[in-house]
């Protein structure tokens, strides 16, 4: 009877673990499904999100329409143009070809480009897959844009940038750049004696039966394909871009669930070995020893302290993000059929919850205590120049950066605080009676310290409205990410690819400035005096856009 009765409790517990264990899984699809259906809504362009924990699918599922013409509805096996995810294939191509013995990773790119003008430098293989090289990335340049539509060869591309003035010395900066991700689906071609389209069917689709993946192509049938769209004041037909011109670095198209079969392979060295594939994952730095987070064909990043390995796309009509935290082994990938909300940041909460680690909301915060708060407000200097004021006001606790707006501060701690709708975070602590504070950005973070000085703002103009009207319209950064520029009740706002709307403030007839963030935007005439461009000023950057 005893022995009975011990039976019938473990069995007990043991249903009991179970239908905590469902409840716990149930509870995370619904929020999953909160957060993906809130952005992509019935009856527009939708996305397909898959989430595996180990290599086994959590969450699968599709959300919005896949054609808004012929009205057919999502599905998770649709095919999407994957844009800039395809950096991570062409990487791993390279790294195949370096254990081939084909090519080495301090090979001078004009061992296979002998033509190249390098301007009295030398450029390796490793410049190119980190984004060091310092030439000039075509996706910047005005004569790039009227070639939209032209189907061009690997060299016809080159030919287009290779006498453009570097950016810099090789190594000697960071700056994403799609000419040299271009070179290296050329330098395949060299080394390996395939088109760069054979290289990925026969050693990477095939191998791994990713029977939903090609090399881009519009001619093509495509089953499964979704339409992509764009959004000016309502959804159009994304613009023609001949796939072509992306090449190696965006011109690949997939499904989530070939995506995963790719981590999976990653993740479990059948391409490449585990050392290759670390000099992937792994942070480089620049002549100066200055750390940036990129490896080769993925950004460094974390997610709540998790370490994560990532890269997003996007190209005229589509928008990409594929996150992988390898320490729990989990694999966020999310594709969207539109370029006007982007992925990156519900795929990143998506990861958060998958990990136990979610984002903090209002809801979460502790209890703010107002003698620490009392004691955090003031003005702090950052060791990049820049000034936050913590401002203390009806009980709620704001940031501030200087020439932006106020963000109310979230308490998850006594001394650490979440930016509220963002990934942002404020630690404070004390060193020898000195109040210093951390700004945190996911990876990335800058420190500063308690100041009595006074930062200094910038100064703002009156313009009239017919001043401005000539400003509006979309200007194209880069293929499928633009800012779209327009004029409402006498104020210029802007709005890029995927990210909210804000104002912009004029300190003189052509150049205005975000309160926002930390930037500014310049326009610019042609010789008839049209505004035809427009330089955007930001984190030391001078990023030129075409207006459309």
């Amino acid at each position: 009877m005893k022995l009975y009765l011990r039976i019938s409790v473990l069995m007990l517990m043991i249903l009991l673990t179970g239908s905590a264990k469902l409840a716990m899984a149930q509870k995370m699809q619904e929020e999953f499904d909160q957060l993906v259906s809130a952005v992509y809504k019935p009856g527009e362009p939708g996305a397909t999100v898959l989430i595996a924990k180990n290599g086994t699918v959590i969450y699968r599922k599709a959300f919005g329409m896949a054609n808004m013409e012929l009205n057919v509805p999502m599905k998770p096996e649709m095919v999407f143009e994957i844009g800039s995810m395809s950096k991570q294939f062409t990487a791993v191509s390279i790294l195949m070809l370096m254990e081939q013995g084909k090519l080495r990773l301090d090979d001078d790119i004009t061992k296979f480009i002998p033509d190249y003008p390098t301007q009295g430098h030398k450029i390796t293989i490793h410049h190119l897959l980190t984004h060091t090289s310092g030439i000039k990335s075509y996706t910047s340049m005005q004569e790039w844009v009227p070639l939209w539509r032209k189907d061009m060869s690997p060299m016809e591309m080159i030919d287009l940038f290779k006498n453009q003035p570097m950016d810099f010395a090789p190594g000697e900066k960071y700056l994403y750049n799609n000419s040299a991700y271009f070179m290296l689906g050329y330098i395949i071609e060299k080394a390996s004696g395939q088109t760069y389209q054979e290289f990925l069917e026969t050693n990477i689709f095939k191998p791994l039966q990713m029977n939903n993946s090609y090399y881009g192509s519009h001619k093509k049938i495509i089953p499964n394909r979704a339409a992509g769209y764009q959004n000016q004041d309502g959804f159009i037909n994304a613009e023609y871009l001949s796939l072509t011109q992306p090449y190696a670095a965006g011109s690949i198209m997939s499904n989530v669930d070939d995506l995963l079969k790719w981590q999976l392979a990653i993740k479990d060295n059948k391409l490449v070995k585990k050392a290759s594939i670390q000099l992937a994952f792994t942070g480089y730095k620049t002549n100066d020893d200055r750390p940036f987070n990129y490896g080769y064909g993925w950004m460094l990043n974390e997610i709540n302290g998790s370490p994560t390995i990532e890269h997003g796309g996007g190209i005229f009509g589509y928008t990409t993000n594929g996150i992988w935290l390898p320490k729990e082994d989990i694999y966020v990938v999310m594709f969207t059929n539109r370029d006007d909300i982007g992925p990156a940041d519900i795929s990143t909460k998506l990861a958060a919850i998958a990990i136990g680690k979610p984002f903090p909301d209002v809801a979460a915060g502790v209890a703010l205590k107002p003698e620490i708060a009392a004691k955090l407000a003031g003005v702090y200097e950052f060791e990049d120049g820049s000034y936050r004021s913590i401002i203390f006001e009806d009980g709620v606790l704001y940031s501030q950066r200087q020439g932006s707006t106020r963000f109310r501060l979230i308490p998850v701690a006594d001394k650490k605080f979440a930016f509220e709708n963002s990934f942002s975070t404020l630690e404070f602590s004390d060193s020898d009676g000195k109040q210093l504070v951390v700004f945190k950005n996911r990876i990335d973070e800058t420190r500063g310290a308690k100041t009595d000085k006074l930062p200094e703002g910038r100064k703002e103009v009156t313009l009239t409205p017919e001043q401005m009207q000539s400003f509006p319209g979309e200007y194209e950064i880069q293929p499928g990410f633009s800012l779209f520029v327009t004029l409402e009740n006498g104020h210029l706002m802007t709005q890029a690819t995927g990210q909210e709307k804000f104002e912009v403030f004029p300190e003189s007839e052509v150049k205005f400035f975000l309160k926002i963030v930390d930037a500014q935007i310049e326009f610019k005439r042609n010789a008839d005096g049209k505004v035809d461009s427009l330089i955007l000023y930001q984190g030391g950057a001078e990023i030129k856009a075409m207006k459309k």
